[in-house]
């Protein structure tokens, strides 16, 4: 819903290239940020992003442009993009405007904001450091996450990214009494219609809203869509003080909308063709998810890596920002090791001795020696076999596979393809499951026994059954 249109200050359409329109003011300029709206009954909605000279704006549309023409008339809205805040946006689906889009009645008890809004102030922010338990036994031992930080979910196409974070939702909104924002930036509409079912099933939409720029909108939509989400989410932190869980999908494609949209504007393009402004956007996004001294945004970003490649900037970039990165691995899921993080490659500020108590450090440090061990060791094993390793190294051996293993765990997001039954493991029950392995207590259990269990004690029932999991 647009804010009351300013009808003293109209524009004209001078140009349209694509998305980029240039609109002549006689009256006066509008700011930067402002909403425009043109066409029939005011659908067609363009953002002014510079000031060319004194009669000329160039903004960047975020609805198709078809049916524009030159001299249209332009109506100056008077404000910036609004997003729409408070608990009416619970158990809904809205669009960058704003607009409901899940086929329900328009939503009441909700007011508006500009999605542009600062940072809280250093004075504001909270500097204890907690941990946020996701009930996913390989993040909770080895990546454990921040309450309040950024955790980014990196890998290619196709390794889980999206699975990861819905079985995030599922879990944390069981057990966290707080609320989630999920954003679609760029993604595949299936992707929000699945999930958005997913959750209404699992009884747990009433705690969430969700906000989706599908893939197949204009890069000026894409752009603003995760402005728009923290703009809900800022509202439950600082008027209801409750924690928050925002969830982004896909980071990289805001990257790649930003891109998108500075190549409309005539930018020069910096490295690999990205923007020169790519630092400052992601910053102007990133740094308002923050701790306060009244509550928390706790996000969790997918990061698409194109090609694979953790060198390129939309990478590297999103990396400065975060707490915790949960790398994903297409090697570990092609060998079925589910969810598929590459423990080595991944990391957390939190895992120091400061943060999560010794014997948590101490665990998680034997984890990480024995798996780099295993694949140090790899290379010799592919090469000789394992019956040339000294004794102490074949142990080392079985006892990472056996992490490996335990470390898989069955998600409730995935029961109806994976035919288990979805578990959630507290972090205590997945210490006292690796240490047990690192003491040897299992190395007369058969390694399938600990493949996809929850508990560690649930590889008794395994190894009874003595056949393989599906």
């Amino acid at each position: 819903m647009a804010p009351n249109l300013n009808h003293s200050n109209l524009g004209q359409v001078v140009s349209v290239r694509g998305s980029v329109v240039d609109i002549r003011f006689e009256n006066h300029l509008p700011p930067i940020y402002s909403l425009l709206r043109t066409g029939q009954e005011s659908q067609i909605a363009i953002e002014v992003l510079a000031q060319l000279d004194t009669h000329r704006v160039r903004g960047i549309a975020l609805t198709p442009t078809q049916g524009l023409a030159r001299g249209m008339v332009v109506e100056d809205t008077g404000g910036p993009l609004m997003a729409p805040v408070g608990k009416g946006i619970l158990a809904r689906m809205f669009d960058v405007f704003g607009n409901s889009i899940d086929r329900e009645p328009e939503p009441t008890e909700i007011q508006y904001r500009s999605v542009h809004r600062a940072p809280p102030s250093l004075a504001r922010r909270s500097t204890k450091s907690e941990i946020f338990e996701t009930g996913i036994k390989i993040i909770d031992v080895l990546l454990p996450l921040e309450r309040g930080g950024k955790a980014g979910l990196f890998g290619g196409a196709g390794v889980g990214k999206t699975v990861l974070l819905t079985e995030m939702i599922h879990n944390m909104i069981g057990h966290h009494q707080g609320v989630s924002i999920f954003c679609g930036i760029g993604e595949r509409c299936r992707e929000g219609e699945e999930l958005y079912r997913e959750m209404k099933e699992a009884g747990v939409l009433p705690n969430m809203g969700m906000v989706f720029g599908q893939m197949n909108e204009p890069p000026g939509s894409r752009f603003r869509v995760g402005h728009a989400a923290l703009t809900m989410a800022e509202y439950f932190r600082d008027d209801e003080h409750r924690d928050v869980l925002l969830l982004i999908d896909n980071i990289f494609r805001f990257i790649q909308a930003g891109s998108e949209v500075s190549g409309l504007m005539g930018q020069m393009p910096s490295r690999l063709g990205y923007q020169p402004t790519m630092g400052t956007e992601l910053s102007r996004l990133e740094e308002r998810i923050a701790n306060t001294d009244s509550g928390a945004i706790t996000s969790i970003q997918a990061v698409y890596v194109p090609a694979d490649d953790f060198t390129d900037p939309a990478a590297v970039h999103t990396f400065s920002h975060l707490s915790a990165s949960i790398v994903l691995s297409r090697k570990r899921a092609s060998e079925g090791l589910y969810p598929a993080i590459d423990p080595l490659q991944s990391n957390s500020k939190m895992a120091t001795p400061g943060t999560i108590d010794e014997r948590h450090y101490r665990i998680a440090q034997e984890v990480r020696r024995t798996l780099a061990q295993y694949a140090e060791l790899k290379d010799i094993i592919a090469m000789l076999g394992l019956e040339q390793l000294s004794m102490t190294d074949r142990k080392v051996v079985a006892r990472a596979r056996r992490l490996e293993r335990f470390l898989t765990q069955p998600f409730f997001t995935t029961e109806q393809f994976s035919g288990l039954k979805g578990q959630l493991v507290s972090r205590k029950d997945a210490l006292d499951g690796c240490e047990r392995i690192l003491r040897d207590e299992f190395k007369d259990y058969p390694e399938h026994a600990l493949y996809m269990i929850g508990k560690i004690e649930d590889a008794q029932d395994q190894a009874r059954s003595d056949k393989p999991p599906v």
